[in-house]
């Protein structure tokens, strides 16, 4: 059940394009994808997919994990798949017709039967993708050769290749090292508050700079992060692109102290090498026993977060709905119901609950989307539909439907803004509940504060309680015109209708089209000129054929058919958009601003610079508000000199994994997102309405 409901939420609010699929077209997942595993070898299990036709599978979505028996695992060994750039994970490699990943590794002696966890996803040709699967499977070992066991042991690999002259070990000059022999590492006491971690990889083998963890056990002293040396790029067949160390390093690891007595402590560290040109170890771990010396300056342990309990989950959500009715994004939208509102009478009650229906559902409908392709594998936040440039496309062209009919090119709004009594009554809830969901969408750029913690509670929490923070966030928004509706102290205050709303409403036009200008310079950042175009083509035609519907809509069917068929294909530039390539983005040098990558946030963390980042997106309104009025001053240029910080900028404008692995590292859940990185400890995430007393103040705590 969830998977067709992923499916068809998916198709409805992300890619409009999408062809509609029935469930009976689609192969049940174990025949999509039929998995066998066998043992050809005690230290060689083959996990074999017969890929249907119409059918693949993600590469990095493939996994391994033993569940019972007595086997000690090398990497997992998978072969290139085809190049492939997904809508969603980006750049991947997917497999077609069969594919065999082959696990490694040392049969403990007496074991014949071994059990695996094995977690694969894919996706069908038509445009469906099956959510993460896991399937447990048990492989019968062939009979126990001491010969054998041995060689798998040291070498993780089948004996066909060492012995016979033309496996990589052999390559590599002979057979492998023991680990103690191939990666030395001894941990050194500097001073009260330092370590010295010394790796020494023997010639020809290769530490990874990024599998590497560690604990600290000690009573009042904690490990900080390991400043680690410059490290050589290399393309390894397991990992892909990787840091590694050849030769002998070291690197200090400060550690920050509660109590500054002498005492014993433990230090336990896990890291992976590998031999040039052979085979790659698995994990080893290190344990040294470490007599600290008294001193060191006391630190304070920075707090931990306690849960944030459901009632103030709930009552951040309202408040951040509430204050969403403030921002900027919404006003158009805003200034439509309340003239809806202002003529009062029973009219008004009826308004504002299908509104605030129209609001909720769409929450709803937005919550329950992003939970479900959450739980599918993708990480996803709030105004993730706006990174997809049919949606973009889809919400221009509403925009300038209704300035049309604002404007009076054609009347099938009217409701929305309050004029005509009879077509009001005919027509006013559907009307007022698409006023709501309209209010949603347009506000989704929109970040408001208490917004933040409310969605991340959200995103960890039940799917049950998730939609329920998501139905408040809705009736915040509702909130203002549900008391207007059914306050009359309050719906007096509004003025009196009259022949002024008319004019009011053509005044309103102008807004929309503003809000479409606005989201085709998004689209253009996203898909460049040429959609841009397609989509101003596209607006043509709407406006032909509603022009065409309101001089026909009284007539005969014909006509009545051909006019709606010209306001469908007015749509058709919505599904090309969709399937346009991204275009070659050409880094815009901004002065001072340094691209967002990971590789280089690190590399300034262990050079002890203070950084600013700044995740942002071309459609955040909440974004560009704090880079106008904060982050775009001088007075912000100043802070950054004088902490001798570096501005750091990422833009989450299209799907980038990157800097949605850096959201989520951050609990966030969407653009804005500012943190401060000092010179030594813990970063710092700021608010996400910033002020210039606020930044400044974090640039100079940093600095110290």
């Amino acid at each position: 059940m969830t998977r067709w409901l992923l499916a068809v939420l998916a198709a409805l609010f992300l890619v409009p394009a999408a062809q509609a699929v029935d469930e009976s077209d689609l192969l049940p997942i174990d025949e999509a994808f039929a998995l066998s595993a066998t043992a050809p070898e005690r230290g060689r299990i083959e996990f074999t997919w017969k890929v249907a036709e119409g059918y693949y599978l993600y590469r990095h979505r493939m996994g391994v994990e033993l569940l019972s028996g007595g086997f000690k695992t090398n990497p997992l060994q998978l072969p290139d798949g085809h190049a492939y750039t997904d809508e969603f994970f980006g750049d991947v490699e997917t497999y077609r017709d069969t594919v065999t990943a082959v696990q490694t590794g040392a049969a403990a002696d007496g074991t014949t039967t071994l059990q695996f966890r094995v977690k694969y996803q894919g996706c069908a040709d038509v445009g469906v993708c099956y959510p993460p699967h896991t399937k447990t499977v048990t492989v019968d070992l062939p009979a126990d050769t001491a010969a054998g066991d041995a060689l798998a042991a040291l070498t993780g690999t089948r004996g066909g290749d060492l012995l016979g002259g033309t496996g990589p070990a052999r390559a590599a000059g002979g057979l492998p090292l023991p680990e103690a022999q191939a990666f030395r590492f001894e941990a050194i006491v500097e001073t009260p508050e330092r370590l010295l971690l010394r790796f020494t990889p023997a010639p020809g083998y290769y530490l990874y700079r990024d599998r590497t963890t560690l604990t600290l056990d000690a009573d009042g002293v904690r490990a900080g992060e390991i400043a680690w040396p410059p490290s050589v790029p290399h393309h390894d067949e397991h990992f892909g692109d990787v840091q590694v160390y050849f030769d002998s390093f070291e690197a200090p690891l400060p550690l920050l102290r509660t109590n500054t007595d002498a005492l014993p402590a433990t230090l336990a560290i896990t890291f992976q090498g590998c031999q040039t040109d052979g085979i790659c170890y698995p994990p080893m771990t290190r344990t040294v026993a470490l007599d600290l010396p008294a001193g060191g300056d006391v630190r304070e342990t920075p707090p931990v977060k306690a849960a944030t309990p459901l009632w103030l989950a709930l009552l951040l959500a309202l408040g951040g709905g509430v204050v969403l009715n403030l921002m900027p994004c919404v006003l158009p939208v805003l200034s439509l119901k309340a003239l809806s509102l202002a003529q009062g009478g029973p009219n008004a009650k009826r308004s504002a609950v299908w509104y605030t229906l129209g609001v909720l559902a769409s929450f709803a409908a937005i919550g329950a989307i992003a939970l479900a392709l959450r739980q599918a594998g993708l990480a996803l936040g709030w105004g993730f539909q706006l990174q997809q440039p049919g949606v973009i496309a889809a919400l221009a062209l509403v925009m300038v439907a209704i300035g049309l009919s604002l404007s009076g090119v054609v009347s099938f709004g009217a409701s929305l803004a309050g004029a005509g009594q009879s077509l009001t009554e005919k027509s006013g809830p559907a009307g007022d509940f698409f006023t709501g969901v309209l209010a949603v969408v347009v506000a989704s750029p929109c970040t408001a504060p208490f917004m933040g913690t409310a969605l991340a509670f959200a995103f960890t929490a039940s799917p049950a309680v998730a939609i329920l923070v998501f139905l408040m966030l809705g009736l915040g928004l509702a909130l203002p015109f549900l008391l207007i509706g059914f306050v009359p102290a309050l719906a007096a205050r509004l003025p009196k209708p009259g022949a002024w709303m008319d004019t009011l409403k053509q005044v309103l036009a102008f807004p929309m089209y503003l809000t479409a200008v606005w989201l085709l310079w998004v689209l253009a950042k996203q898909r460049g000129a040429d959609a841009i175009g397609l989509v101003l083509a596209g607006a043509v035609v709407l406006g032909l054929g509603l022009w065409w519907w309101e001089k026909v809509r009284w007539g005969r069917w014909p006509a009545r058919v051909l006019a709606g068929l010209v306001v469908l294909a007015a749509l058709w530039p919505v599904v090309v958009v969709q399937r346009m390539p991204a275009p070659e983005r050409t880094a815009v040098a901004e002065e001072g601003v340094v691209a967002y990558s990971a590789e280089k946030l690190e590399q300034l963390r262990r050079d002890g610079r203070v950084v600013f980042v700044n995740m942002t997106a071309d459609w955040c309104v909440t974004c560009k508000a704090n880079e106008r009025t904060v982050l775009g001053r001088e007075s912000f240029r100043e802070a950054l000199e004088a902490a001798g910080a570096i501005y750091m900028k990422g833009d989450w404008t299209d799907v980038d994994p990157a800097i949605t692995a850096f959201l989520e590292s951050h609990g966030a859940v969407g653009v804005p997102l500012y943190v401060v990185y000092p010179r030594q400890g813990e970063p710092v995430v700021l608010p996400t309405v910033l002020t210039r007393d606020l930044v400044a103040e974090a640039l100079a705590d940093a600095a110290r």
